[in-house]
């Protein structure tokens, strides 16, 4: 195993570790900060009725935006969602496409994945999927998907390109991706890049805006916009961090034709 790979598999294991003790609820989220997962849910685009109709149990006040509310989503679809965590996004996306549409989530983490398992059950949710897995290797058939959302997960990834091509593989032609992400406005400091701590908080990881957008065309994406974006400003935040942190949200989409 290569020096990187060995830094890429330690990263992954310690963001593991600490995402399936905030399953356990033994963790709280990097994102709280006092506030309820509730108000950190509604702060970040959630609205006060969509989360009314989820499990209270999904939320756990993680998350930068709300994909599935940006995806247009249609009755009959089926999405998958990376980094699925709880299920909050799955079970609004189910929401939308209904009882002839299907919604797979996937995650790294087995806590998350149990957590999520036992809300759908307890909610009745029978257009819902949840399964193991890293989103650098999907559980995912060829082209067999029509919408893939992802809410700040694709960041504490190590290998970011790998994610959009696995995602550009499993969306069928004419298939969209629309995800809410952190990224960073220009390099960050050696001491934040090496931190397990800072790529667990949704910091470590982050790519350069340009470096993403770059990434994801890469993949084979085409008619890649911005939907919206936020720096952050928050008090209490380093010197050397603040004003250069970004929520992003992110559509782009596969075209009808196979790339050669």
């Amino acid at each position: 195993m290569t020096i990187q790979k060995a830094k890429e598999k330690r990263i992954k294991n310690f963001v593991k570790n600490r995402y399936g003790n905030i399953a356990k609820k033994r963790e709280t989220s990097c994102s709280c900060n006092g506030v309820t997962a509730m108000g950190q849910a509604e702060a970040i685009g959630y609205s006060t009725e969509e989360l009314k109709e989820i499990p209270e149990s999904a939320l756990m006040g993680l998350g930068c935006g709300n994909p599935a509310g940006l995806a247009s989503l249609k009755a009959g679809e089926t999405v998958l969602d990376l980094g699925s965590g709880g299920g909050v996004d799955v079970f609004l996306a189910a929401n939308k496409v209904g009882e002839t549409g299907w919604v797979i989530g996937v995650d790294m983490t087995p806590e998350m994945i149990r957590r999520a398992k036992v809300s759908a059950r307890k909610a009745g949710y029978k257009n819902v999927e949840f399964r193991v897995g890293e989103i650098e290797n999907l559980p995912i058939e060829d082209e067999s998907v029509d919408v893939i959302i992802s809410n700040c997960v694709i960041n504490l990834s190590p290998d970011k390109e790998r994610v959009f091509a696995e995602g550009y593989r499993a969306l069928r032609p004419g298939g969209r991706m629309v995800v809410s992400d952190i990224v960073t406005d220009k390099e960050l400091p050696d001491d934040i890049r090496k931190s397990f701590s800072a790529w667990a908080e949704c910091i470590g990881g982050a790519l350069v805006r340009k470096e993403y957008l770059s990434a994801i065309k890469k993949a084979g994406f085409s008619r890649i916009r911005v939907l919206d974006e936020k720096v952050f400003l928050e008090e209490g935040m380093s010197d050397k961090i603040k004003g250069r942190i970004i929520s992003i949200k992110v559509e782009a989409k596969k075209g009808r034709t196979r790339r050669t």
